[in-house]
């Protein structure tokens, strides 16, 4: 079916009666684009921001009467910007998968879409279909955890293990650490999507649901693991500090991810009482952070901040 869209210049101040109008003008669905470079990066769970400048595009049949509805919008907000384009007829529910391709992730791990040959069936190939959920590898923060990954196993620290994957999303981190050598993962999300994502992804890389159980946070089992990776956002980072430091076994490792640059020390200093941190590695502005439990005596001024911390809370 061939397609209409109209596209829409916003302050962030009008973009609800926008997107309103569009729809009561019947539109089928409305996105929204960021027009200024403006990125948003941790927004609080349930939490829809938008950018100050917003470009929204109404999605309409190309039988619709584009003057009628231009005039609707006008009369409704005065001095709008907006244009007509006509959008190319395509298979829209399989066109994202164009923008899939096999991603190498160290020396011998792969993450390929489950819609195309792996290049190097010789390698770890991990097939993924993401779905709803976040993590495909091709993301900065998640390649940089799958290159850790890689780089544990290469030096014997993974194979054996257990692992806990703290907000699992697609389930990727996990499903590549039992590909490596893990013996088992544990996944943990708050999203049921992601759960359901995770199961089906593990299922497609021919790994029984025994060795991926999946959690909703409140369900999750409290057992200390070989290796926790998080690849979540830099405020739950820090909140979760104390928790992910008890999921860690000591002389663990730990994995932090989707942290930018600038939030990098704040993040190692929530968790550098339990750990000794590796030098963060960085792609495209974004962060990883490892370390390992370390089980030290507690100086005395540290042992008293510690304690004054918890009488606080």
């Amino acid at each position: 079916m061939p397609w209409l869209q109209l596209k829409v210049n916003s302050s962030r101040d009008q973009a609800e009666q926008i997107e309103d109008k569009l729809l009561e003008a019947g539109a089928v669905s409305v996105t929204f684009e960021d027009n200024a470079d403006e990125p948003i990066l941790e927004p609080a769970l349930g939490e829809t921001p938008l950018w100050h400048e917003t470009i929204i595009t109404g999605l309409f049949d190309a039988a619709s009467d584009t003057k009628a509805i231009s005039a609707t919008i006008n009369k409704a907000i005065h001095d709008i910007n907006h244009r007509w384009e006509l959008l190319e007829d395509k298979d829209w529910e399989r066109e994202w998968m164009k923008h899939y391709h096999p991603i190498q992730c160290g020396k011998k791990l792969w993450v390929c879409p489950s819609w195309i040959e792996p290049p190097h069936p010789e390698s770890t190939n991990l097939l993924l279909d993401p779905g709803l959920a976040f993590g495909t590898g091709t993301h900065p923060t998640t390649f940089l955890c799958l290159q850790w990954l890689d780089q544990i196993q290469s030096e014997g620290k993974l194979k054996g293990k257990t692992v806990t994957d703290y907000g699992c999303g697609s389930g990727i981190l996990a499903i590549a650490s039992l590909l490596l050598g893990a013996e088992t993962t544990t996944c943990v999300d708050i999203d049921p999507q992601a759960l359901t994502a995770t199961a089906d992804n593990a299922q497609r890389n021919g790994l029984s649901p025994d060795l991926t159980p999946v959690y909703l946070p409140d369900k999750a089992p409290n057992v200390a693991t070989d290796v926790v990776i998080a690849n979540i956002l830099a405020g739950p980072l820090v909140s979760l500090a104390p928790l992910l430091n008890s999921l860690t076994k000591p002389g663990g490792l730990l994995c932090l991810s989707g942290i930018i640059e600038s939030q990098a020390n704040e993040v190692m200093e929530s968790y550098q009482p339990w750990f000794d941190f590796d030098a963060p590695s960085c792609h495209e502005g974004w962060v990883r952070l490892t370390a390992t439990y370390f089980m030290r005596p507690l100086q005395e001024p540290e042992f008293c901040s510690l304690v004054r911390q918890k009488c606080t809370e």
